[in-house]
């Protein structure tokens, strides 16, 4: 079980609440700061005073005072109004990361909220009762309203959620589960729909999958490489200590290691060619930009899983409540675009490796598209077609959505993150991309076969594995679901863990 207090949250934590169903629960100095907030709330509220958001309106109305008997009905239309999502909804994975993320922030003790209120959220989350939250709608400031209405609103008995792999009611959802809904009081609306946890979940889980993604990329390498003769010579560390980006060096030694005991190599270690393409030779440095990129990608999402975002923010002990700027998601909009330039420059080296190895002109051999009789056969000739498309599409997405801005609630909220837009991308990007690498170790590995002599003893270990998962291209076939297959091989984790247990990958 993982204990949360608001600030010690791991992204492997995530990880584990999202897709091992991990039970939480409440550290007891957590709760004892939520008591102690919610209890300056009600003062405040008992005194009269005229606070953002516990006694007025939000956003533009901001200047509207709010009676102390209209309080809950406008946290509860708080939530109703803003419910405002469209398109299809987040997996449940991402939707378990979401509320992980929430309950993080309320229990850092600054949120206000009832404890009564954050335990029904923990209740949910670990009894499985998962919010239907849609993925648009979100323009990350004041955070994530919209999909984060969609979690708070089954809290109140409405909306829809999945429970046991059915879809219900939000009321239906949580009698199921043995819960009741909650009454929200003053704040409390504000406290579950106001943050960045929406657009954060999902890069969490993107981050978590594309750290495995880039060592699975110098595993791809390494393999195109030497099936298409290249050279490791490139990849000697004393180059890379002359440029001593951690990323380039980590990547630089995986291809020198996989590479260096070939017996294929030794048959063309004296021929012309003196130097191979950029796409070969450099791979260590564009893989290594792709992790440096990351490694400020997570220590970006370190900051935010464990920071309070939403508004105002409560400070029991100083007798304050602030309205600030918290929720807005620069931060992570940012890092999300950033992901996302350097996760489809793998797929972009990735194609371009696939190229060599099935163009005839560039190959030093190999049959024309590895075709088992070419003319009859067109062998992985569309398939290359299909990583082309990817790419191509991988170009688009990565536009950054984090230049653009659109004012809303008349002109208050007049600079925006749009974070989730660029959180989704990413997430597309990722699919995009695991399937360019699929279909690269695909290819890879028959053009290996085809050499005859054997590889690295590693090589050799990734091309017994992935004959486990799909047969050689021998004669035209269908071959869709071999490549459907691949990209599952690079997004999950068993094959991660053979290489890990096998070969020593940084």
């Amino acid at each position: 079980m993982i204990t949360i207090d608001g600030n010690n949250l791991k992204l492997e934590d995530v990880y584990k609440v999202a897709f091992d169903f991990e039970k939480i629960q409440l550290a007891d100095e957590a709760k004892e700061k939520v008591i102690k907030c919610r209890n300056y709330v009600e003062e405040v509220i008992d005194k009269g005073r005229i606070v953002y958001g516990l006694t007025t309106g939000f956003g533009k109305f901001a200047s509207i005072t709010i009676s102390k008997e209209d309080t809950c009905q406008l946290q509860e239309n708080l939530i109703r109004s803003h419910a405002t999502g469209i398109g299809k909804h987040l997996s449940r994975a991402e939707t378990r990361a979401i509320t992980l993320l929430r309950l993080n922030v309320l229990a850092k003790g600054n949120s206000g909220i009832r404890l009564e209120t954050l335990n029904l959220l923990i209740e949910m989350l670990n009894r499985g009762v998962h919010p239907l939250i849609p993925e648009k709608g979100s323009v990350g400031a004041s955070g994530d309203l919209a999909p984060l209405s969609h979690l708070a609103l089954v809290m109140i008995g409405e909306g829809w959620a999945e429970y046991k792999n059915e879809i219900l009611a939000g009321a239906e959802a949580l009698e199921k589960a043995g819960l009741k809904p909650v009454k929200l009081q003053a704040k409390e609306g504000l406290a579950l729909n106001n943050g960045t946890q929406v657009m954060t979940g999902i890069m969490v889980l993107n981050l978590l999958t594309a750290e495995n993604m880039y060592r699975l990329a110098d595993v791809c390498a390494a393999a195109s490489i030497d099936a298409q003769l290249g050279s490791p010579s490139a990849f000697d560390p004393d180059i890379h200590l002359l440029r001593p980006h951690p990323g380039q060096i980590d990547s630089a030694a995986n291809l020198f290691r996989l590479l260096e005991n070939s017996s294929l190599r030794q048959t063309h270690i004296n021929c012309e060619h003196v130097q191979d393409a950029y796409s070969l030779r450099c791979t260590p440095q564009v893989h290594g930009a792709v992790r440096g990129t990351l490694a400020y990608v997570r220590s970006v999402l370190e900051v935010e899983i464990n920071s309070a975002t939403d508004n105002p923010l409560i400070f029991p002990d100083q007798d304050k409540v602030i309205s600030g700027g918290n929720f807005h998601g620069e931060p992570v909009a940012i890092a999300a675009d950033a992901f996302g330039i350097a996760v489809a420059e793998l797929a972009n080296l990735s194609e371009r490796r696939m190229e060599r190895l099935l163009n005839p002109a560039l190959s030093r051999g190999l049959k024309p598209f590895l075709a088992h009789k070419p003319g009859i056969d067109s062998g992985f000739m569309i398939v290359q077609y299909s990583a082309a498309a990817l790419v191509s599409e991988n170009k688009v997405l990565a536009h950054p959505a984090s230049v653009d801005s659109i004012p809303t609630s008349a002109n208050q909220e007049d600079h925006v993150s749009m974070g989730t837009i660029g959180a989704v991308k990413a997430r597309t990007i990722i699919q995009n991309t695991a399937w360019v690498l699929g279909i690269e170790l695909m290819i890879a590995v028959q053009a290996l076969e085809d050499r005859e002599v054997s590889s690295s003893d590693e090589i050799e270990l990734v091309k017994k594995y992935i004959r486990t998962k799909v047969e050689r291209l021998d004669g035209d076939r269908y071959i869709k679901d071999d490549m459907d297959t691949m990209q599952q091989v690079i997004l999950g984790n068993e094959f991660i863990d053979f290489l890990q247990k096998n070969m020593k990958l940084n």
